[in-house]
């Protein structure tokens, strides 16, 4: 709790920095924009239930260039059922069902209004997942294919270098149940994301991203869609869902995860 609490206080002050600085219009940002989300739910009476996710955005497109930057986090707790390793009684405890972050970002560097050369970095680490973390940095050429006041579609392709760790694996021995650490693999991907802006309305949007980073060991595809109303400038409720896919996993770990969030954001 004490970490959503601190979540939120950054996440706000933040947002009363950007504010402030939206005030001095005349100031030229350099084609910077961003937006901050966060969301929390709670559950108390038959069943006890914790979660919270966040996210920051910063982007920046400028005659020359074409940035973006990203921050997310999602942690969630429940009550789960356990054997007491004392009494050998099932049990439910409170415990963390879920915890995963990730960061990264891109510089594009345009050659021409349409095109770009551009550097990307991504970092993930999930407790749950089917890789406890994974790593991978890429460089490729990026292309706006439409872009007016209702739409936006570009793509990014190019070869990149991952490291990632698979999840603990676990075995008997001796009649007890131990974790297994598993190697960290390594390979050369081919790295592709779709973007896609669509403005439904004046005050409703859609958003659609596709990343795609594919090697001969695995093969990792995540789809994040969202749609967005706005209730004044600044702020706007969103609907979101992803899709994670793992093509090498695990026995026991599944391949795809998903996640449905009803956030607050805030655009600046």
């Amino acid at each position: 709790m004490k970490k959503t609490l601190i979540v939120a206080a950054c996440l706000f002050a933040f947002a009363g920095v950007a504010q402030a600085q939206d005030a001095d219009t005349a100031t030229d940002n350099g084609g910077w924009t961003g937006s901050g989300e966060f969301g929390f739910a709670s559950a108390r009476g038959n069943s006890r239930t914790e979660n919270v996710n966040a996210k920051l955005g910063l982007n920046q497109e400028n005659e020359y260039w074409k940035n973006n930057f990203f921050l997310n986090g999602m942690r969630s707790k429940g009550e789960v059922s356990v054997v007491d390793a004392q009494t050998g009684q099932t049990v439910d405890r409170f415990s963390t069902t879920a915890n995963r972050y990730d960061a990264g970002a891109s510089v594009g560097y345009k050659l021409d209004p349409r095109s770009y050369i551009v550097g990307a970095g991504r970092y993930e680490h999930d407790d749950f997942g089917a890789n406890l973390w994974q790593g991978i940095v890429s460089l490729g050429y990026g292309y706006i294919a439409l872009k007016n006041e209702r739409t936006e579609l570009s793509f990014e392709i190019g070869p990149g270098y991952k490291r990632y760790r698979p999840a603990n694996t676990t075995m008997v021995v001796d009649g007890e149940t131990v974790e297994v650490r598993q190697p960290t693999e390594s390979e050369v991907v081919g790295r592709g994301l779709v973007n896609f802006k669509y403005r439904l309305t004046d005050n409703t949007a859609f958003e659609d991203t596709l990343l795609v980073e594919a090697g001969s060991k695995n093969k990792y595809y995540q789809n994040d869609a969202g749609l967005s109303v706005s209730m004044t400038k600044k702020l706007a409720l969103k609907l979101g869902f992803q899709v994670r896919y793992n093509s090498d996993t695990q026995p026991g770990t599944q391949s795809t995860d998903t996640l449905t969030t009803t956030n607050l954001v805030y655009n600046f």
